[in-house]
């Protein structure tokens, strides 16, 4: 059975404006059966931070296109995207890229 990990997630560029404003979130991830990956942690973040417009910040099982996503610095697509499992301490920053005019 996978332990709890902490992470550290970070909403920008718009993004945060879904999550009450709050642009940086410290959570833990509850123990389950199988290592945490990101498409687990789309789902997690969609029940428990998301708060308002869930199209503006997802699309099927992944992100909305125009919403960067970074994994301790680096772009997720090197990381393995939706496959990337999650690590204790891991840094995942959500930019919009996406703004109104």
């Amino acid at each position: 059975m996978a332990a709890p990990i902490e992470i550290h997630l970070e909403f920008g560029g718009g993004a945060e404006l879904l999550f009450n404003g709050i642009k940086e979130h410290h959570v833990t991830l509850p123990s389950q059966s199988e290592p945490w990956d990101m498409k687990q942690l789309l789902v997690w973040i969609q029940r428990n931070l998301l708060k308002e417009r869930p199209e503006l910040f997802v699309q099927g099982d992944s992100v909305r296109p125009g919403i960067l996503v970074l994994i301790n610095d680096a772009d997720w697509e090197l990381m393995g995207e939706l496959e990337y499992q999650l690590q204790d301490r891991d840094n995942v920053v959500f930019i919009s890229t996406l703004h109104g005019g």
